[in-house]
C-alpha cells in the first residue's frame, strides 16, 4: 500500500463491461490508502443508476459499452449529479471519442495502458477539480486546436482574396490583451500545464508545494480569463505564449 499525504478518502465507481478488467482495476486501486472503490457497473445505464445510489467522488468510465456508451453516461451523470467528476479510462484514442468525452463533461481522459501511479494522480487531480489528460491525449487536443486555428486562418485569407464586395471588408478585431502579464514562474507553470502535467507533477517538477502550484494555476486561469486548464492551454497557443 502506497504512502499518501492525502487525508481525504476519494470514493470511486468503476464502469467497465469486461469483468477481468474491473477486477484488475479494483486490485490496482486497493493498493492506495486514499482511494476506495465503492462499486462497479457493467454499462452506462447501470453507471447512472449506481452514481445516484452511491454518490462517488469520481467515476472511472469506459467509452465503448453495451446498452449505453460511456460518453452518453457521462453526459447524463453531469446533468443529474454535477458534483460527481468522471474520468474516461479507455483504449479508444481517436479524436472523435476524445472531443465527445470532453464535450459531455468528462474531467479526465486516460488510456488503459496508463501506469498505476499516473492513474492515482489522475483520480486525485480530478477529485480536486482539475482537468487531467493523458500526455498523448493532451498533445492530440492541442494539435486539433492548432488545425482549427489554421483552417480559420486559411478561410480568412480566402475571403480576403475573393472579389471585393460593395461594402468594405471588416477586419477581425485582435485578441484582447491580458489584464495582467504572467510572471516568469507562471510562464513556467503554463508550459508544464500545456504539456498535460497535473498540479502535483508541476509541484514536483518545479520543487514547490502542491498549494503553491495550485495558486499559480489559479492565477494563470484568472489572468487568461478562462475556466479550466484545457482552455488555458488553447489560449496560450493562440497568444503565442508557449
Amino acid at each position: 500500500m502506497s504512502d499518501s499525504t492525502t487525508t481525504e478518502l476519494i470514493t470511486v465507481l468503476l464502469v467497465e463491461d469486461h469483468k477481468l478488467t474491473r477486477i484488475g482495476l479494483r486490485t490496482v486501486l486497493e493498493r492506495t490508502a486514499d482511494i476506495k472503490v465503492l462499486g462497479e457497473a457493467e454499462n452506462g445505464e447501470d453507471a447512472v443508476q449506481k452514481v445516484g445510489e452511491l454518490r462517488p467522488n469520481v467515476v472511472l468510465m469506459d467509452v465503448g459499452m453495451p446498452i449505453m456508451d460511456g460518453i452518453e453516461a457521462v453526459n447524463r451523470i453531469r446533468e443529474l449529479y454535477p458534483e460527481v467528476n468522471s474520468i474516461m479510462l479507455t483504449s479508444h484514442d481517436n479524436e472523435e471519442d476524445v472531443l465527445a468525452s470532453l464535450s459531455a463533461g468528462a474531467c479526465g481522459y486516460c488510456l488503459k495502458d496508463v501506469e498505476p501511479e499516473r492513474l492515482y494522480t489522475a483520480i486525485r487531480a480530478v477529485n480536486d477539480g482539475d482537468i487531467w489528460l493523458d500526455s498523448t491525449i493532451a498533445s492530440r487536443v492541442m494539435k486539433i486546436q492548432q488545425a482549427k486555428m489554421s483552417t480559420n486562418k486559411k478561410e480568412t485569407q480566402t475571403s480576403v482574396a475573393a472579389p471585393i464586395s460593395q461594402e468594405p471588408m471588416k477586419q477581425k478585431p485582435p485578441m484582447a490583451p491580458m489584464p495582467d502579464a504572467l510572471s516568469p514562474r507562471e510562464m513556467e507553470v503554463l508550459g508544464l500545464l500545456v504539456d498535460g502535467l497535473s498540479n502535483q507533477e508541476i509541484a514536483d517538477r518545479l520543487i514547490i508545494s502542491l498549494a503553491t502550484a495550485k495558486t499559480h494555476v489559479r492565477n494563470i486561469l484568472n489572468k487568461l480569463a478562462v475556466d479550466d486548464r484545457t482552455q488555458a492551454a488553447v489560449h496560450a497557443m493562440r497568444r503565442g505564449l508557449v
